[in-house]
């Protein structure tokens, strides 16, 4: 897998002559910019990380765990990113409570309990929120205090190969830090919509979605990716109208093609309205609405919709604005991903980069396994991120969860596979929770067994899943999952019953 998601190593040479001519010539220029600014010029570090989100602090953790002298720069001052800040972690909240709210309100008296007067103090809704985000950033700080990892809080720019600016550390002088090893890890940004402009606050990004000061009463999401999916749901859940709109004649990008049709008619009974295979034309706002021009994908139905608040979840992009990548020429691709080999390097080979800003998927826990790999070559000359076993998981009601191949995927190479589920209906942790929507699905070679994908949409997916990423990472069959034993009554015998239909029948479907 990881052939296909990095490109072939450089040649040997890396360009070494011309990495060694620039930064003569970078290196004399930061002198003269050190003396006419009087910056604060730091001792050298064996290793400097760029960005402060889960690829960058974990590798900087990792770097001085491993004994090597170690900084790290964020302008965001918080550590964490935006996956911590205004991204995984207050969405998660706001899922979470929302969730929590909605069960009190619609799903309380079947159990038995009867509440009544429930009422949304949407202004503590958020706070929670904050009070999550401040205390884990916190938490980072003091980890690297504790493993010595000097922290800059401010904007990082490349002077040179081996140089790097700080400034605009508030209370503190500009730096210029000196480095023999550095990664590169500043993630990426919400992809802007050709002609749309936002203003995150009725045409906003998941940043707005997450601190909208009240309740739109109409939502319109632009993306019916992971992101849209749940910032749709957590406005749906507080009272929203949510109309999803995705060019694709399917939502949920990259899950497998039976569990996003589940997924949508499962959002759809929630209440969120879908419009699939239908192009956005434009959006404008018009006093206090925003009137979203759209199309059939194919051409011919144009209609507008109208919206109290617009989400533009369209996806994301390499972040790398005042990096300073021109003064050391770093390439880009078409995609404006940095370009690396095999073990993280740039053409520089002591300049490396991980996570969101380069190749692969972005998603946070496959940036902290690449931060601590890039780490382990500085250090120990070898490091291994298996990119065929990275979980992805939508935290929706119900969850979605998923490792390994689709069976779209499966289908494509050729291979002949089987194929086993399981409903959660069936399940007795389930019943007892009333909460049995969904199932498990595994993909199996026919011939060896061996599991080749595992998708799961129902309660608990997320979590879940990382059993099914640890059968993957140890070419397990199916066979050795359903005969593991796993606890009565468990969500996860789920997973045990779907593992043998597989290889041969469920017991209790």
């Amino acid at each position: 897998m990881l052939q296909a998601l990095l490109p072939s190593p450089r040649s040997a040479s890396l360009r070494l002559a011309q990495s060694a001519s620039k930064k003569a010539v970078v290196g004399r220029s930061a002198f003269v910019l050190q003396q006419r600014r009087g910056l604060a010029s730091e001792a050298e570090h064996d290793v400097v990380v760029i960005g402060a989100g889960p690829g960058g602090y974990v590798a900087a953790i990792k770097a001085a765990q491993l004994g090597l002298k170690t900084a790290c720069i964020d302008k965001r001052g918080p550590p964490g990113g935006t996956c911590l800040n205004v991204g995984c972690i207050p969405s998660k909240s706001l899922l979470n409570n929302s969730h929590l709210y909605h069960t009190i309100l619609h799903d309380t008296k079947k159990r038995g309990i009867e509440v009544g007067d429930v009422k949304l103090n949407l202004q503590n809704f958020l706070k929670a929120k904050e009070d999550a985000v401040n205390s884990l950033t916190r938490g980072v700080e003091s980890l690297f205090k504790q493993n010595k990892v000097d922290y800059f809080k401010g904007s990082a720019k490349l002077l040179g190969p081996n140089e790097i600016e700080v400034t605009g550390n508030p209370g503190e002088k500009d730096a210029i830090l000196k480095a023999k090893n550095i990664i590169i890890a500043t993630g990426s940004e919400a992809s802007p919509f050709p002609g749309i402009t936002i203003d995150e606050k009725k045409i906003v990004t998941s940043t707005g979605a997450i601190a909208l000061e009240k309740i739109p009463e109409k939502l319109v999401v632009i993306g019916g990716g992971i992101i849209g999916l749940e910032l749709g749901s957590v406005w749906s859940r507080l009272g929203s109208q949510v109309t999803v709109v995705e060019y694709q004649n399917s939502v949920g990008a990259g899950m497998d093609a039976e569990i996003s049709k589940l997924t949508q008619k499962s959002l759809a009974k929630q209440g969120l309205k879908f419009k699939t295979g239908t192009k956005v034309l434009g959006a404008e706002i018009d006093g206090e609405t925003v009137k979203v021009s759209i199309d059939s994908a194919k051409g011919g139905k144009e209609e507008v919709l109208e919206a109290d608040v617009v989400l533009v979840a369209i996806g994301r992009r390499p972040y790398t604005e005042g990096l300073g990548l021109e003064n050391v020429d770093i390439e880009k691709d078409e995609r404006g991903r940095l370009i690396i080999d095999q073990e993280y390097r740039t053409k520089y080979p002591h300049i490396r980069v991980i996570g969101d800003v380069t190749f692969g998927a972005m998603l946070a826990h496959k940036a902290e396994e690449e931060g601590i790999a890039a780490v382990e070559y500085i250090k120990n000359g070898h490091g291994h991120v298996n990119y065929g076993v990275i979980p992805s998981v939508m935290y929706t009601f119900p969850e979605v969860a998923w490792v390994g191949l689709t069976e779209e995927q499966v289908k494509a190479t050729g291979t002949p596979y089987n194929v086993g589920k399981f409903p959660f209906a069936a399940n007795s942790r389930a019943k007892t929770n009333l909460d049995t929507e969904g199932w498990v699905k595994f993909i199996a070679d026919k011939e060896t067994d061996r599991i080749l994908g595992i998708h799961v949409i129902g309660p608990n997916a997320g979590e879940m899943i990382a059993e099914g990423a640890l059968a993957l990472e140890y070419g397990a069959s199916s066979e050795d999952v359903a005969r593991t034993c796993h606890a009565h009554p468990t969500l996860s015998e789920a997973f045990k019953e779907a593992a043998m239909a597989t290889y041969s029948k469920a017991i209790h479907f």
